[in-house]
Formats: structure tokens, sequence, C-alpha cells
């Protein structure tokens, strides 16, 4: 129904003509509205920023639904169990978990031996987690217990605090006892990281770990798991590395020492790969046709066991086996408090990676089937399976790709078939795991190598990401060398340094643009990348493509210059240079003055009224030796002080003689009297005609009397600069200063700033920096591009209009 809904719109549109078609793509929309800047914008739309303190208050308030919440938050089984569809869901949970506890037992088995403790520990961390994770956890899917990186992990650190010596028994209860003490407190630690990350919900932490960098160091890992398998596979006695460059120490002692290889543990590694391997390709022949697919490990681990046990291959052929598997479970071990300094390190990256590979698989089937995964409860989960794991003798654990998708495929719908998976894994510890005695330790480490084939694959990442994204691959390159190199904890911590390292370098060369209008649109696009663009005559528009913070504000200030055509530094330092000299040349010409010339201006004073009303305009001389004013027509008066709503009072001294034989000198009155009410006064020669006012409009409109023009400088071929600030997200204090620096240098050279399409958040951050003030306003600041250059083209010169001009004579 939805397939015939969704091609009826293309039915349609395939029988309109091509002048129809062409029609409806030259309909165009119509929009009439004001000009909006911030502050009319804020009253239109009556915007509000909120209280700080209103969403902590939230946490503090207590009442019983908030605590019913809060249980079932926390233990989400209480949710979902009651309403759990039995006749729907309950046979498809009980085939997928004994799937996935056949698949359990052989990898369980064989990662406890790749962190190096003895096999039955990792049937103990196939059980404790997976149950507590059934009554804590948010996905439906994943499937809990041991995985290759985790243990891999966990192997270079035990093998690190508690290395083998080959003059001795390998499998020494000493060493053990001493492994497993390492393991267990390493799983506490882990398990405490988590769960304090997920109460204070630091589950974004993740998001710093990208899918190259993941793929990549799940690449690197199963590496060391390869290497770490081939004393297993040749059966050889390997001296124990740690640190950086283990991984080819150990490579290079495996190649020295190849001539001591054992032929029947390298044949059984060899058999019983090829076996696994063939399963698993007539699995993916035959998925559609199998309704559970074929249990290889099992298989394999069962008809390996029944051949070492009937032809004696430890005893005949020298054949390393797993060894005595005690029934039953341990008693629950209090973690060793003294290891906390040596662990946490690798506690704390064990804790990262194994939740970002759990929440990464948990929320592709989360998408998949429709249903939403919490971050942060999925943290809380996960370090509860770790803690308690630990207590009980169980290493670090995490979500298991290939059981997942197992669990996933063969019908499991809900936690509950990771609990049954569990149930059968306590059955063979309690009953079954002394059958499996005289397994041998290379048909496991066959098992591990076969299952690495998924994420070795992951190679190919490389031609894919030289043709999407270089930086991507950037990343995933020097993810790789770095866990190759230096070991996964290290190699880890190199890898996500470098990795926002990275976004640093990216966001401090931008993308920067100087925008022009797309021909009849309120369209405005790089005018580099658009032909058609054309700039705004008068108004620069310019954009960068990130938010500027301290790290790039020196450069988009730069860029900002170098694209505007103008070298504002070089016209500002010209421009002090020339006041500084005029200043110069006007303190040497008051020296000259005759002392009674000076004496003769004293004490006369001039006032200025400009009134609201018409005629209202009064120019009073007043004092001893008053000299004659002449007034401006009547007319005139009541034209310029017209436009007026408030009355401005001057008291003005008369203009020295000194002053009188300087060219041309204009006295501004303050900033805020210029804002409320426009006014230029000009001081001129005695001998100089009435009808010089007006050529000297444009030298009275700069404060200190000195425009560009006046000084002989050149003029900015724009009036106004509109900033696009649609790309900034946050605000802080070097991005405050150097956005004040550019309203200062640009009104500096007679050009006006305005800034456009703010977001909400970064208003209420220029607010609380005290950005705006009496020079900076939210009239400054305009909800769109368009409506900045639109309010710039009808103001092009601000300081020009409403003057009121006094000449003395």
């Amino acid at each position: 129904m939805g397939l015939a809904e969704a091609s009826g719109p293309r039915d349609t549109q395939a029988l309109l003509s091509a002048s129809q078609a062409m029609e409806l793509q030259r309909r165009d929309y119509h929009v009439e509205r004001p000009l909006l800047n911030q502050e009319q914008l804020e009253q239109l739309g009556h915007w509000s920023s909120g209280s700080p303190t209103s969403h902590w208050r939230s946490w503090f308030q207590c009442s019983r639904a908030r605590a019913r919440a809060l249980l079932l938050q926390r233990l989400p089984v209480l949710a979902w169990l009651p309403r759990y569809p039995v006749r729907e869901w309950l046979l498809g949970d009980l085939l997928s978990g004994l799937s996935v506890a056949i698949m359990q037992l052989p990898q369980g088995l064989a990662y406890a031996l790749l962190a190096g403790l003895p096999p039955v520990f990792g049937l103990y961390s196939s059980f404790y987690p997976v149950f507590i994770y059934f009554l804590f956890g948010t996905s439906r899917h994943i499937s809990i217990g041991t995985f290759a990186i985790m243990s891999v992990m966990v192997g270079s650190v035990t093998e690190s605090l508690a290395p083998s010596d080959p003059l001795q028994d390998l499998n020494s209860t000493v060493l053990m006892d001493k492994r497993v003490q390492l393991a267990s407190t390493l799983s506490v630690l882990v398990g405490l990281f988590q769960v304090g990350l997920g109460l204070v919900h630091f589950g974004f932490v993740v998001t710093y770990l990208s899918e190259p960098l993941v793929r990549s160091y799940t690449t690197a890992a199963s590496v060391h798991v390869f290497v770490s398998q081939l004393k297993y596979v040749f059966g050889l006695q390997l001296s124990s590395h740690s640190g950086p460059l283990s991984l080819i120490y150990t490579v290079l002692e495996v190649c020295s020492k190849l001539r001591q290889s054992v032929v029947g543990t390298v044949i059984t590694a060899v058999v019983a790969g090829v076996v696994l391997m063939v399963v698993k390709l007539l699995n993916d022949k035959l998925r559609r046709h199998l309704p559970v697919p074929l249990p290889g490990e099992l298989l394999t681990l069962i008809g390996a066991t029944a051949i070492s046990y009937g032809v004696g291959l430890n005893q005949k052929f020298q054949v390393d086996i797993v060894g005595t598997i005690p029934a039953g479970l341990r008693q629950p071990v209090a973690p060793e408090p003294k290891l906390f300094a040596e662990l946490v390190g690798n506690a704390f990256a064990i804790a990262v990676v194994g939740f970002a590979i759990a929440i990464s698989l948990g929320k592709i089937f989360a998408l998949k089937h429709g249903y939403r995964v919490d971050s942060n409860q999925e943290l809380v989960a996960l370090g509860l399976s770790n803690f308690i794991g630990g207590i009980f003798l169980c290493f670090p654990i995490s979500c298991s790709m290939s059981r997942s998708l197992v669990q996933e495929s063969t019908g499991g719908n809900t936690q509950v078939a990771g609990a049954v998976s569990s149930l059968f894994i306590l059955i063979i510890i309690l009953k079954l795991g002394e059958l499996f005695q005289d397994l041998p330790k290379a048909v496991l480490a066959a098992t591990i190598i076969v299952n690495l084939k998924g994420m070795l694959m992951q190679f190919k990442d490389i031609c894919t990401l030289w043709k999407t994204n270089r930086v991507d691959l950037l990343i995933w390159l020097v993810t790789f060398v770095a866990t190759i190199l230096l070991n996964l904890d290290l190699g880890l911590a190199v890898s996500v340094v470098f990795s926002l390292l990275l976004v640093v370098v990216r966001t401090q060369l931008p993308r920067y643009s100087v925008l022009g209008q797309v021909p009849g649109t309120d369209v405005y696009r790089d005018v580099a990348e658009y032909s058609e663009a054309k700039e705004v005559p008068g108004v620069k528009i310019f954009r960068s493509s990130v938010t500027m913070y301290f790290a790039n504000a020196e450069l988009y200030s730069d860029t900002l210059k170098q694209r505007c055509g103008v070298d504002v530094d070089q016209l500002l330092s010209r421009k002090k240079k020339l006041l500084r000299k005029q200043e110069l040349k006007l303190k040497r010409t008051q020296k000259k003055q005759p002392k009674k010339q000076a004496a003769s201006s004293k004490g006369t004073s001039f006032f200025i009224n400009v009134n609201a009303s018409p005629g209202a305009t009064e120019i009073n001389n007043v004092g001893p030796g008053a000299a004659e004013i002449n007034s401006v027509e009547n007319s005139k008066v009541k034209d310029l002080a017209a436009p007026h709503t408030s009355a401005v009072s001057l008291s003005l001294r008369p203009t020295p003689l000194w002053l009188a034989e300087a060219d041309s000198v204009s006295l501004c009155p303050c900033p805020r009297l210029i804002k409320d009410n426009p006014c230029s006064l000009s001081g001129f020669p005695e001998d100089e005609p009435e009808g010089t006012a007006a050529s000297n409009q444009e030298g009275a409109k700069a404060p200190g009397g000195s425009t560009l023009k006046a000084l002989g400088l050149p003029q900015p071929d724009f009036h106004s600069l509109v900033l696009d600030l649609s790309a900034l997200s946050f605000v802080d204090t070097v991005c405050l200063k150097n956005l004040k620096n550019i309203f200062r240098d640009f009104r500096e050279i007679e050009v006006e700033v305005y800034l456009a399409a703010c977001h909400a958040p970064v208003i209420t951050q220029l607010e609380a920096g005290n950005f705006f003030d009496a020079s900076i306003t939210k009239q400054h600041v305009f909800a769109t591009v368009h409506d900045a250059v639109s309010f710039a083209l009808q103001h092009p010169r601000s300081g020009s209009m409403d003057t009121v001009l006094v000449t003395k004579f």
C-alpha cells in the first residue's frame, strides 16, 4: 500500500507536459515583512532566554512519579518484562539463546586463553556479566560476554604485570592466581569507571571516538590478537613482551623460533581452521535455507576433544591441551586496592573501548528495529556487569559482534535470549566443563583466528576512504600505526589526541567567503563559487565556515581585512600619524600667538538650543567682548530642527585665533549625543565664506575633526560590512574582543559593521559578555543577511543624516 502511494506522485509528474513542468520550476514565493534587527525580532517573537538555574532545579525535585520513572530508567527490565509478549517472542528468544550459547562456549574458552588466563574463567565471564546486563541493559539484541579485543587488552596487562618465564611451567598455579587477581581487579576498576561516567551522564564521551578511529583501532587490535595466537598455533614457548614495540618483538621471536614448532600442533590448528572456514562458507551459502546457523565452533570443539582424548595428542604428539577445568562456581573475592594505581590507565582505556563497541553496535540494531538505546544507561549496565563480574573472578567484557549478529538473525527479540544463553553456560560450568579437559589449545587458537575475518576485512577501508575522505584516512592510518607500534593503551591515547588535534587544525583552516547576491533572490553565496552571484555595491558580506573562538579569532580578523580589499591596519596607521602631525602643528601655532589675542577671547560662550518644535532654535551670545554671530535663516533652522524629538543644549567656548587659523577643525560632542541627535559643529577661518560650510560637510563626520577625505587618505569602496555569523555556535571572551575590535577598526575608516543570522544561544552569550553597549546595540544585529544588506543600502552614511551646521564668520 505504501509503495503504491509513493508511486502516485511520480506517475502524476510523468503526465505533466514539458511546459507545465517548466512553469512549476518558475514558480516563486513572495514574502512581505519589515526589516528585522535583533531587538525587533525579540519583541515580535517574545524571546526569553530562560533561567539558567531552571534545569538544575528539576534535578532536585522529588515526587512519586519522578521516583518511579527513575527506577524504571535505572532498572529497565521492570519496564519491558511485564509487557513481554510470550506467544510472539518466547520461541525466538529460546532458539536465539541456545544458538548464542553454542557460540559462547568455544569463544569463552578461547578468549580466556587470549587474556592469559585458564579457560574456565572465560566461562565465568560468559555467565555473570550476561545475566547482570539482562537486568540493566537497554539494547535488545547485543550479546554481552567475552570479546577478542577486550581479551587481548586484558592479556597485555596480565602479561606485562605478571610475565611468564619460559623456563617455568606456563600453567603454574602461582602465576595463574596472580593473573586472575589482576584481571578481576581490572574488571572491577573498569566497572567503576563505566558506572561513574554513566551516572554523571558522560555517555557522550564515546563521540570522541570517530568511526574511522574505532574501525582502525579494532583492525590493529585484531592484528595483536592474531600475533598473540601464533605461539599456540606453532606450539612455541615465547618470552613475555609488553610496552611499545612489543608486537614487533613477538613477531621477530616467532620467526626466529619457527624451527622449534611442534608438527602435531601445527597440523591440529590447520585442520581446525579449515573445518571452521568450510562451515562458515556453508552458513553463508545456505543462510536462506537454514533456520539456525550450523554451530561450527561447537562441532569443531567436540570433534577435536574426542580425537584428542582417543588418540592421545598430548602424550604422543606433544600437543598442548586445556587441562583441568574445575566444576562449579568460585566464591566471590574482593579486589586488591593496591593494584588500582598500576591498572588505572589501562582500566580507563578498556572502559572506553568496551563501551564504544557496545554502544555503536547497539545503536545499529536499535535503528534497524525501531527502539531507543540510552547511552548513559548502557554505561551503567556495562559497568555493573564488569564490577559484579570482577568480584566473581571475571575479566572485562563487552559486546561480541559475531554473537550479536547471530542473536538478531536467529529470532532474538529481547535480552531473554541473553538470559537463556547464560543459563546454558551455567549448566556447562556446573556439569559439562570437565568434558573439555582434552581440548587442544591449537583448536582454540584456530577458532580465534577464523573469527578475526570480519575485523581483518576492515583493511578495505583504506581504499574507500582514499576515494571519499582523505582526512578520515589519515586518522585511520595514524590510529593503526600507533596501535601496532605503541600497544593498545598508548595507541588509543595517541589516536584520540591526534583526532582532536586534527579537529582543532581544521577549525583553524576554515573556508572564508565574500558573499554576493544571487540575482532576483534573497540568497547570498560565495562569489568565487557562483559566477552569477554579484557583490552588493557599497556592502561587503563576509562569512566563515566554522565558529570563531580563541584558536582562529586572529585568523578570522586578518582574513576579513584581506578579503575586503583594504589594508585596514596601514590605513589606520597613516591616519594616526596625520592626526598626530596635525595636533603638533596646532600646538606650535598656539604658542606663537600673542598673549593679548588669547586674552581677548576669554569669557565668551555660545548656547545652542535645538528643540523638537520648529522655530525653537536659539543661538545666544553672552559675556564680555561678545562677537557677532550670523545666524542661519529661520526657514533653514526649522528644516534642520524638525527631525529631532528631543532638545539638545550645548555650551561652547569661542573659537580662539589659533584655532581659526587652522584649515578646518570639527568639534564633536559626546558619542551618546551624536547617537540621539546627530549634530556636527565645524569651525572655519574668519575670512571663509558662508558657502564653504556645505563643502566641508564630509569633513565634519568623524570624531576628532578628521575624515579620510579631509586627511587626503583613500576611502574604502564600501560603506557597510555585514558579518554572517550563522556558523557561530558559541562565543568565548576572545571572540567577543575580536568582534569589538572589528567594529572599532572599521568605524575608524568610516565603514559601519552589522551582524547577521546569529543563533539565540549566541545572542545570550553576547549579552552575558557585555558585548552590547551604547555604540553596539541589538539594532546592529539582523535576523538574516538580506535584512542587514537592505538596511545598509538604506543607510549608506549614518553619520551624515540629520546634521546641524553652525558656521562662525
